[in-house]
């Protein structure tokens, strides 16, 4: 082994202890640590540290003010019992629907959290129509992680843009290719869902917590719980939505924005990370002004907190591993280079393995990205490999994974015994590949 594979392998043990280390601290751990991460690799093998992501933090920044302030009027409760509603409009069929409606409600509000408040009604609707909660949970569950690739108000979107703007690529292009795919790939992944698993009546684990009172038995009807909703909620979740269109169309229709003196004084459409910014910080402070909300409530927001943990964790984790890509650029592209150049959809099994590391679908975007774009891989294919960020859910750590196996008291729902085992395992990887192999033939077709 020479001496620079020696020094590659040293540095890459660094970044993935401070990953781990990171990962158990939990929260803004994963930045903090990827900070530290950094600052070994500056100090003990001087690597020149890159510029953090700015861009896409500040994006993050205006999208999750803009939601928290949603969150503050009830815009985010109105949007979950409509959601509930749909549920139950068709409980018999709750497998594919669970995922449509959490994949729907994710891409509109650019974040998973929207998922929470479903669990436990798609849990109690699979449940008394004597489905197997496992099959509706577990695709639901990873519909939250593809669903951001999709979202034109995401933090992962933001890299995105960011990333594929300077080569011509439109946000409506990037959504052109990953709506259809990531949706197309849950479908597929929810059809295997319906014969997964024993049906409950043999289910020896669900026996048992019937037979100790652990789990009550199915109702014939299940029981509809009525919120009441703040006068605010309905108006803040249309603003919300406006600003998403907004957005949508002006990645679609350029000639929308404010035409600009760019580079050598002729004159472009300002930038869609900029017009993000700008539309959803409006947005903001027109739901502050306009439901008259308290601004100090809308900065202690769950919404607002999990935007906070997400800036910490890009700040830190992109910023190192951004850092080593660029520092072990030329050996890592001599590694990959003959067999990116033979197969280079395979740099989607690349972006899946990063993205399990890392956790974090912006971080992932953030790192993966420019490397492919390095190892020149088109931009078209690049974007649609982009669904294989959803590996984020390889491990079951996620906010999302563990609250669906805590509400799912039949337990049917869990981590398996070897612990990549688990309830979502299938789900992703099915819903992985499929939405990529339709990703890339979608963008070689039509961008």
């Amino acid at each position: 082994m020479s001496g620079e594979t020696l020094l590659f392998f040293l540095e890459l043990a660094v970044v993935i202890g401070a990953i781990l280390l990171g990962a158990q601290m939990g929260g803004i751990g994963l930045g903090l640590w990827g900070g530290v991460g950094l600052l070994v690799l500056t100090y003990a093998f001087h690597i020149v540290p890159t510029s953090p992501p700015i861009t896409a933090i500040l994006i993050i920044i205006a999208v999750t003010i803009a939601a928290a302030s949603m969150e503050v009027a009830g815009g985010i409760d109105y949007m979950v019992e409509i959601a509930k509603k749909a549920l139950r409009s068709n409980p018999g069929r709750v497998t594919f629907y669970a995922p449509a409606v959490s994949w729907l409600f994710s891409v509109g509000a650019g974040t998973a959290h929207v998922y929470y408040p479903l669990i436990p009604v798609i849990y109690e609707l699979s449940y008394n129509e004597k489905i197997r909660p496992e099959r509706p949970l577990g695709v639901a569950t990873v519909a939250t992680a593809f669903a951001l690739m999709a979202s034109p108000v995401s933090a992962v979107m933001a890299v995105m843009v960011g990333t594929f703007e300077p080569y011509g690529y439109s946000m409506g292009q990037i959504l052109l290719v990953t709506m259809p795919a990531t949706f197309l790939g849950l479908m597929v992944a929810a059809l295997v869902q319906t014969r997964r698993g024993k049906d409950l009546d043999k289910d020896p684990e669900y026996q048992r917590r019937l037979k100790e009172g652990v789990v009550e038995p199915p109702h014939t009807q299940a029981e509809i719980e009525e919120h009441a909703l703040p006068a605010t909620a309905k108006l803040s979740a249309g603003l919300f939505l406006l600003g998403v269109v907004l957005v949508v169309l002006m990645g679609l229709f350029p000639f929308l924005r404010p035409q600009l003196p760019g580079e050598g004084g002729a004159l472009e459409p300002l930038s869609m990370s900029t017009s993000i910014q700008l539309v959803m910080l409006t947005i903001a402070a027109i739901i502050i002004t306009m439901t008259k909300i308290s601004a100090a409530e809308v900065a202690k927001a769950n919404t607002a907190r999990s935007g906070y943990i997400a800036v910490v964790s890009l700040f830190g984790i992109a910023w190192m591993t951004d850092s080593f890509i660029a520092a072990n650029e030329a050996l890592i592209m001599g590694w990959m280079g003959e067999i990116i150049a033979a197969a280079p959809v395979l740099f989607a099994a690349g972006i899946f393995t990063v993205a399990a590391l890392l956790t974090s679908q912006s971080a992932t975007a953030t790192t993966m990205l420019p490397l492919g774009l390095s190892l020149n891989i088109a931009p078209n294919l690049l974007i649609g490999m982009t669904p294989a960020i959803g590996g984020v859910q390889f491990l079951p750590v996620g906010g999302a994974q563990l609250a669906s196996i805590a509400f799912d008291k039949t337990g049917s729902t869990r981590v398996g015994r070897f612990v990549l085992n688990h309830s979502f395992m299938i789900p992703l990887l099915i819903t992985a590949v499929i939405s990529v192999l339709i990703g890339v033939i979608i963008s070689a077709a039509l961008l």
